[in-house]
């Protein structure tokens, strides 16, 4: 169980924002500005806001605590993959291994995200989408529990996102995610939960659970929920 009660000021924006999200993919949406990325990066121990940030049993803040990013089990994915661009992909992986826990599983999650053939290779000769699978790697290897990923496929093609979207959700069964996006048709092909933020704060409709419906009512859903 994911538990987040954050609340502060980040250069104009107001945020305050309070909610429970469990096992799988809850998506964070909002307009662009809304607060995403800003939430992200507090529950990460990036921004320092007022409140209370709990993954499981872990507390990685409260009123009398702060556990700084480098000790938080946190992978985070960003819109560009930051990758060393220097190093081959596995050169990349092992960077990531060396802050990983002894039991992480390097075989299973190359097969998992596909990238095998690519080892080898430099991640400058490396397209966007092969690029965001090996940033997708080299975050699940430091054995996180608990995954970010701010709007990882918006730079990519539609060829791309169609290729990286089933993984997505492949990832999301090992550990759980919360995924920034402001693309109701994105969302709807990946998640069970959905959250509005809107202006900093939770909107007042309720988190939406998509269990149970079919594709067409679930991107209905989601676009209505951006007032589309």
């Amino acid at each position: 169980m994911i538990q987040v009660d954050l609340s502060g000021r980040v250069g104009d924006l107001a945020l305050s924002v309070r909610f429970e999200a469990g096992s799988g993919l809850t998506a964070l949406m909002g307009q662009s500005g809304s607060g995403k990325t800003t939430l992200l990066r507090a529950i990460a121990g990036l921004e320092r806001l007022s409140g209370r940030v709990q993954v499981g049993d872990a507390v990685w803040q409260a009123e009398d605590r702060f556990v700084p990013v480098h000790k938080r089990a946190v992978g985070y994915v960003f819109q560009e993959p930051s990758l060393f661009s220097h190093l081959s992909v596995e050169g990349n992986l092992d960077f990531a291994l060396k802050r990983s826990p002894q039991n992480v599983d390097k075989t299973g999650i190359i097969e998992l995200l596909r990238i095998g053939a690519m080892l080898p290779r430099q991640v400058a000769r490396l397209s966007g989408g092969e690029r965001q699978r090996v940033a997708m790697a080299r975050a699940l290897l430091s054995g996180p529990e608990l995954l970010l990923m701010d709007e990882p496929l918006s730079s990519l093609d539609q060829a791309a996102r169609a290729e990286i979207l089933p993984l997505i959700r492949d990832v999301a069964e090992r550990v759980p995610v919360l995924y920034v996006s402001h693309d109701p048709l994105e969302v709807a092909r990946l998640t069970q939960q959905v959250i509005y933020i809107q202006n900093g704060r939770l909107s007042a409709r309720p988190a939406v659970t998509l269990d149970g419906l079919s594709q067409a009512e679930i991107e209905a859903l989601a676009l209505k929920a951006l007032g589309s």
